[in-house]
Order: structure tokens, then C-alpha cells, then sequence
């Protein structure tokens, strides 16, 4: 198997296990923060700055999702969610980017 498709194999056991691996938060909830949509108030504050912001995420933050009845085990596995979701958004750009820069050297 070539290196690049070896990471992507990889990459992809990645998401399916935090998405649909064992856990506290629920499957739905866990994909909603991987795809950072569609989150109630508090947790959407939350996860929306860990995928975009997140040296901007305060205890304030958690302390709020806390109070609306998350437990510190979802809260832990959201934020794992959020951060792979965000990452994965990133990777699959960067791959895009690449695969359209090889397209132009090659017409080019």
C-alpha cells in the first residue's frame, strides 16, 4: 500500500472510532460535534471554539456546558469530536489543494 493511501487508511479508522466507538455521548451528538452543526446552546459555544478558536476556550465554557447536564466524560469526547472534525475539514483541504497544484504542474 503507497504511504499517502496508508494515511488515509489511517486517517479514516481515526474518525470511525471516534465517531462510532465506544463512549459516554451518543453517536448522533458525537457526529454533530465532528461536523460542528446542530448543537444546543452551551455545547455549540463549546465545540464551535475548539474547532475554530481554541486558545480562546475558557473554564467559562466548560463550566456551561456542565451546567446544561453534560458530564465531564461527553464534554471530554465532544472536544475530541470537534478537534478531529476540524482537523480532518483541514487535511482533506490540504489533500485537495495538493491533488489541484499536481493537476497544474502536469498541464502545465
Amino acid at each position: 500500500m503507497p504511504a499517502d493511501e496508508e494515511k488515509r487508511a489511517i486517517h479514516r479508522l481515526l474518525v470511525e472510532r471516534v465517531l462510532t466507538g465506544p463512549g459516554r455521548a451518543p453517536a448522533d451528538q458525537r457526529a454533530r460535534a465532528f461536523n460542528n452543526a446542530e448543537l444546543p446552546g452551551p455545547l455549540r459555544a463549546l465545540v464551535d471554539k475548539v474547532a475554530t478558536r481554541s486558545a480562546q476556550v475558557t473554564d467559562a465554557d466548560f463550566a456551561a456546558a456542565l451546567e446544561a447536564g453534560f458530564t465531564d466524560d461527553e464534554l471530554f469526547e465532544l472536544v475530541i469530536c470537534a478537534a478531529v472534525g476540524e482537523s480532518t475539514r483541514l487535511y482533506e483541504t490540504g489533500l485537495t489543494a495538493l491533488a489541484e497544484a499536481g493537476d497544474d504542474t502536469e498541464a502545465g
